[in-house]
């Protein structure tokens, strides 16, 4: 006898690169978002196997679409540095990311704190920052979480002469630190501040402007002191 059976295709599993709600609720929180993706992307520019990025949805269990989350900011070693649609982890050998920050808001702040710290502290990531523009709901406004053993530490929090507020990040290499309200990561190799392009191009305008002040100051220097017969070359 022969027995019909019927073939019932596989429906494939969408894993969505977008939920359709804003990459950010407000200005600021945007402001900080793409400052970090985009210091932290030059910082490691040379670094092939580094991946950095942010707002992008990171797929953690295969088959399963809900197992997701999306970092505001992110840092991932040991992975390709290539544009991606979404991340999938069994498709990166398992790496899941090394270093979270999250620009927290009001509307984000009970998930940052409760349901993503979770998940973080599953998947691994060594290294978890919150960031409140605003100050309205974090206190202090910038707070770090390291990883060990499976649980979450305070970061160690140094308050400097000038009452900067500076957290070192061990996973890469830099600080966070945070300014009159204002976070900046800084490179205690280098003694610099990172900078967007929009600061580095103030920057050499603000430079460009001194040295063209001080030049014309001291023609007029010249100037006077040869309408005093004193020749400027000789002093």
């Amino acid at each position: 006898m022969v027995v019909s059976v019927e073939y019932i295709p596989m429906t494939p599993i969408e894993y969505p690169d977008e939920d359709g709600k804003p990459m950010a609720e407000s200005d600021q929180t945007r402001e900080y978002l793409l400052y970090s993706v985009k210091v932290l992307g030059t910082y490691f520019q040379n670094r092939p196997d580094v991946y950095v990025s942010g707002n992008l949805f990171i797929y953690y269990e295969q088959g399963i679409p809900e197992s997701v989350v999306a970092p505001d900011v992110f840092v991932i070693f040991g992975v390709e540095n290539r544009q991606r649609r979404s991340y999938k982890t069994w498709e990166e050998n398992g790496k899941t990311p090394d270093f979270v920050l999250e620009i927290t808001s009001k509307s984000t702040r009970s998930k940052d704190q409760g349901a993503k710290k979770g998940i973080y502290a599953f998947l691994g990531v060594g290294e978890y920052y919150q960031y409140d523009p605003t100050g309205d709901y974090l206190n202090p406004p910038l707070q770090g979480l390291r990883l060990v053993d499976g649980n979450y530490f305070p970061v160690v929090t140094t308050t400097l002469a000038d009452g900067t507020v500076s957290l070192p990040s061990e996973v890469l290499g830099l600080e966070l630190r945070l300014k009159e309200g204002k976070m900046r990561f800084y490179d205690p190799a280098t003694s610099q501040t990172l900078l967007s392009f929009e600061e580095q191009a103030s920057a050499r305008q603000a430079a460009e402007q001194a040295r063209q002040a001080a030049e014309e100051k001291a023609q007029r220097l010249a100037a006077k002191l040869k309408e005093l017969n004193i020749d400027p070359d000789d002093i």
